[in-house]
């Protein structure tokens, strides 16, 4: 059982394996750093909060906080000097990347949340279509953990504007539609599961 860890100004309690992977690729005091663990902390206490407000789905929580701090750890190998990444892969692939670097450390589960968090989803004729440079496999989230955790991922993005402050349902909505209707009803549709009003208090 690995040690749960209380990180300073928040009641998130992360399992110290968990905080081991992170500074294992993401050093202290690097600007890499600061944007990665900033933004995942705040998905995780966003995913935490989601889960408490919807206990009858009777969700893991040590899963999605796990799967919260971990799911963007393949963007340290992309190519994204602004937050700090001076990798050689485009910033997408960093879905596919995190799943491996997860799958090395044996975290198998928890790998399919880098690769399944990105939008609402991506499914093989999404991956084909826009021709994005990924495998073509669907990277949707299965589990009701790896749907909430995609949808708290929507409400924060490494921008400092809302890198510590939730985007507006207007905001998330109009990034969503320009991927297409059928991504915004699929955003919908985790909004009647999870709500989304108690968000914002």
């Amino acid at each position: 059982m690995a040690e749960h860890r209380f990180i300073s100004n928040t009641e998130i309690s992360v399992p110290g394996n968990v905080l081991e992977i992170i500074l294992k690729y993401y050093k202290e005091d690097t600007l890499a750093h600061k944007y990665y663990f900033t933004h995942c902390l705040k998905v995780a206490e966003l995913a935490m909060k989601v889960a408490s407000h919807n206990a009858h789905l009777s969700l893991d929580t040590n899963f999605i906080i796990s799967g919260a701090m971990l799911h963007d750890i393949g963007i340290i190998k992309t190519y994204a000097p602004e937050i700090g990444c001076f990798g050689t892969f485009p910033y997408i692939a960093h879905t596919y990347l995190g799943r491996e670097i997860l799958e090395k450390e044996g975290l198998f589960e928890l790998a399919l949340v880098c690769e399944r968090h990105v939008g609402t989803g991506l499914s093989k004729e999404d991956i084909v279509n826009s021709g994005f440079p990924l495998p073509i496999r669907d990277m949707i989230p299965l589990t009701t953990e790896e749907k909430l955790i995609c949808y708290a991922d929507k409400f924060y993005s490494k921008s400092d504007k809302h890198l510590t402050i939730p985007r507006s349902p207007e905001k998330i909505r109009k990034k969503i539609l320009k991927y297409g209707e059928e991504k915004l009803q699929q955003f919908e549709i985790f909004v009647n599961l999870f709500g989304i009003d108690y968000i914002y208090s």
